[in-house]
């Protein structure tokens, strides 16, 4: 290398070569055969992108980027990396933007991924080409669909009706994390509420074993607070609350509660059903049904997260009817209020204004009664109530229970509750039922087929895939049917079962579906005949380290981990936890703003690339801050990073044959410890800087770099700028990729230790100078060091010396008078 031609560095013309050379080697990709044989897997996971029109942006770069960094760097220690890409290319994002530009789905995503394809080729990751999944393609769904049938088989899949959000606009169901404000996240419409029978899935039946799994997961603790706050786990009781007639008689029906604080039953003043509540009709006084229905169709128009405002102005009517508290005996009103809803809890609560702080709003407006039920140690049971009280007391005016501590008193009255039968304690979950039913057309048909007979029935696995059609009019209309519904050459069938006329389901199933087991069919996407290969997926699976964005943490994330369980419970794997450790990286902000195509400010990467390089731009987005919080985005900044990789190629092609310095190897030892423990930590930022003083030293002075200490460096920036490694690696004359085996420089302590110290002298504690002194130099030495320096010596003429302070290694402290 000492002898070669210095020469410049082309970065178009090394990315170019060695992307060829991965290609042509297979560098990156593996046989069926190799991943059978594979030893010491490591399973390297990124959230695979939607395929946008507009191609992929910064953002985008960043979070592939620093996958790509920890799967490289693993890689170079010696463990066989796969590296997986796909499409995420179903849903009614890629559906609308069709229906804008006048094209078909069909037509359009393939040159959406035709040309993601390219641009991820082109920022130099490790994806393995052959192992592409496409959720769009017959190939795949064909197994989304059997996805579904094992859950139907198995009694998890369910169709019922249910209170949805539906957007006018985009005619479709929304879920309630899309509703923001009232309005539908995507076209900003506001929400109307429908209800529309779909299917489900049964996730609350996992809702436990889903909490009590966090506690053993590796994953970013946002997301998992994200999970347990959305799992919403609450313990407290079911009670009864019989209807009464006008003459205080039960009729036999039941308004039923759950609570978290069944012990203030006694406060219990009124009743609130939801307006979807069945017994709206039955307790309601004829004379009302006109207010009542009217306010129960104006409630059906607004969206479900909009009535859990806690700040909004409370509405409500009687109905007339009434139900008796059943610890009191007394008779208390039965209202409706928008606030309760459906499909938490039971849809209706029993409302203790005293010590709630909505019922006591709406207690107040509708000039209820409001009864204290808890006191604190400050009141006494007839002490008025200014505003709703939550806080730590006793239970009053609640019979034999008064003077119980609340701290006991929820356990005491439940049981008793259950004693005389109108109560028992009960777990609650704020999850609900997942909701995967879509009234559009571009995703995977339901593979179920309608018969009057056999009623609903699976399709015969022998026939997967059900097939899209391909048809002109695929633009949702209001009737809240699906457009497949209007290809009756298409949903015309036979009954599995019975040979009768049937009808196919017409809706299509939600893209979360989709992306929710994706990572399983990864390394088996060659295999024709199942979803999965069993000796492939056991060896392969879980994931080791899946790192993606932490905006899916309660809905690709969690619903990933009960698709898993279920496959797990059913025999079909051998593992319930998809992924080993998850990791959610930071966002990308430009102008104080997220980046995102929203808001207008996404940067394209690829002119960025074409001035500047693949790698110069990976180790920029890498160094703009901590990877898990993410950075600012400069046009500018990329200059540094770019001016760092001149030089370090400048030093390599210019190395030469001579023996490390010591004290320049030092430094090198010293950097190899710090990055190999940072960047498996995803401390990318602080490794490129720790890498950039190094070659500091390296290069001080003018020095030229011997390749003793140059070649450590290059491996180590490897996993952020893979095509220059690649390049001064077969320079320096190796053979192979420089990421076939483990080439990862070994740390070598002793060489690492500083022979000196700097250490600060202070006089009266200001700092005056700073000496170098041996690392093991005895306290007389480096305090005789100190007297002589020439400026401490004139701090010290003609005063007097009191003590001296010493702190070995750092520093010397002279008090003077």
């Amino acid at each position: 290398m000492a002898h070669e031609e210095k020469d410049g560095y082309d970065p178009s013309a090394v990315e170019n070569k060695w992307q060829r050379l991965w290609d042509e080697r297979g560098t990156n990709v593996f046989t069926r055969e190799e991943l059978e044989s594979a030893e010491d897997p490591y399973y390297n996971l990124m959230m695979f992108p939607y395929p946008s029109a507009e191609g992929l942006h910064v953002g985008n770069i960043y979070a592939f980027t620093g996958a790509d960094v920890h799967g490289r760097y693993h890689r170079l220690r010696g463990k066989t990396v796969f590296e997986p890409m796909g499409f995420d290319a179903f849903g009614i994002h890629s559906e609308n933007f069709a229906l804008k530009i006048g094209t078909h789905p069909m037509d359009l995503i393939p040159s959406n991924v035709a040309n993601f394809t390219r641009q991820l080729r082109r920022i130099g990751g490790m994806f393995d080409w052959n192992h592409v999944v496409d959720t769009t393609h017959p190939s795949y769904y064909k197994w989304t669909q059997w996805i579904f049938l094992q859950f139907f088989k198995a009694g998890l899949a369910e169709r019922k009706e249910a209170p949805v959000n539906w957007c006018p606009s985009c005619m479709t169901v929304l879920a309630n994390e899309q509703v923001i404000g009232g309005a539908c996240e995507r076209c900003g419409t506001p929400v109307e509420q429908r209800r529309i029978a779909q299917w489900f899935f049964k996730i609350t039946k996992y809702a436990q074993r889903l909490l009590d799994n966090l506690e053993t997961i590796d994953w970013s603790p946002t997301t998992i607070k994200a999970q347990s706050n959305w799992l919403g786990r609450s313990t407290g009781a079911q009670l009864r609350f019989p209807v009464v007639d006008a003459d205080g008689n039960e009729t036999g029906d039941v308004v039923e509660v759950y609570t978290t604080r069944p012990d203030t039953v006694f406060g219990a003043t009124y009743m609130v059903l939801s307006p979807e509540h069945p017994l709206v009709e039955t307790v309601t006084d004829d004379g009302l049904r006109v207010p009542v229905y009217a306010y129960v169709d104006a409630a059906g128009k607004k969206d479900l997260v909009a009535r859990q405002k806690a700040d909004k102005t409370k509405t409500g009517v009687p109905t007339g009817g009434y139900c008796r508290n059943p610890a009191t005996g007394e008779v208390i009103p039965i209202w409706v209020a928008d606030y309760v809803l459906m499909e938490y809890g039971t849809g209706a609560i029993m409302a203790v204004p005293g010590h709630d702080e909505r019922d006591f709003e709406f207690a107040q407006q509708f000039e209820l009664p409001i009864r204290r039920v808890v006191a604190g140690p400050e009141h006494d049971a007839d002490t008025p109530l200014e505003e709703a009280y939550v806080g730590p007391g006793s239970l009053v005016n609640s019979a034999a229970f008064d003077g119980t501590n609340v701290s006991e008193s929820v356990e005491t009255v439940t049981a008793w509750a259950a004693e005389q039968g109108w109560g028992e304690a009960k777990v609650n979950f704020r999850l609900h039922d997942w909701c995967i039913s879509r009234q559009r057309y571009w995703g995977p048909p339901i593979p179920i087929v309608y018969c009057e007979s056999c009623g609903p029935v699976g399709v015969p696995e022998s026939d997967l895939p059900v097939e899209l059609p391909r048809i002109d009019d695929f633009r949702p209309d209001d009737s809240g049917i699906s457009p497949l519904a209007r290809v009756e050459e298409w949903y015309r069938t036979e009954c599995p079962e019975c040979g009768a006329a049937a009808r196919r389901e017409t809706d299509v199933s939600d893209t979360f579906l989709d992306s929710g087991w994706y990572f399983i069919r990864y390394p088996s996407a060659d295999v024709d005949d199942a979803p999965f290969d069993p000796a492939i997926t056991k060896k392969w699976l879980p994931v080791n380290t899946y790192i993606g964005g932490n905006e899916h943490a309660v809905l690709h994330l969690l619903y990933s981990r009960f698709i898993t369980m279920v496959l797990s419970d059913l025999g079909h794997i051998d593992f319930e936890e998809p992924y080993d450790v998850f990791r959610a990286h930071g966002l990308i902000i430009r102008d104080g703003a997220k980046m995102s195509k929203s808001k207008g400010n996404v940067i394209v990467p690829d002119p960025i690339i074409e001035e500047f390089g693949a790698d110069a731009f990976r180790t920029y987005l890498m160094f703009l801050g901590p990877f898990e919080e993410g950075g600012d985005y400069r046009a500018g900044g990329i200059q540094g990073p770019f001016g760092f990789l001149h030089r370090l190629w400048d030093s390599a092609v210019g190395a030469t044959d001579d023996p490390a310095d010591p004290d320049v190897e030092r430094k090198v030892h010293q950097t190899i410890h710090q990055v190999t423990e940072q960047i498996p930590a995803l401390g990318y930022n602080t490794s490129i800087a720790a890498m950039m003083e190094c070659l500091n030293v390296i290069r001080a002075g003018g020095r030229s770099a011997s390749r003793a200490e140059i070649e450590p460096l290059v491996v180590m920036v490897a996993p952020f700028a893979p095509h220059l490694a690649e390049e001064i690696w077969e320079r320096f004359g190796h053979q192979g990729s420089i990421f076939d085996g483990d080439n990862w420089p070994a740390y070598d302590e002793s060489k690492a230790v500083e022979t000196t110290v700097e250490v600060a002298i202070q006089v009266n504690g200001k700092r005056r100078a700073a000496i170098q002194v041996a690392a093991d130099a005895p306290e007389a030495s480096v305090v005789a060091a100190a007297r002589v320096d020439e400026n401490i010596a004139r701090y010290l003429a003609d005063v007097e010396e009191r003590r001296v302070i010493y702190v070995p290694g750092r520093l010397v402290n002279f008090v003077v008078g």
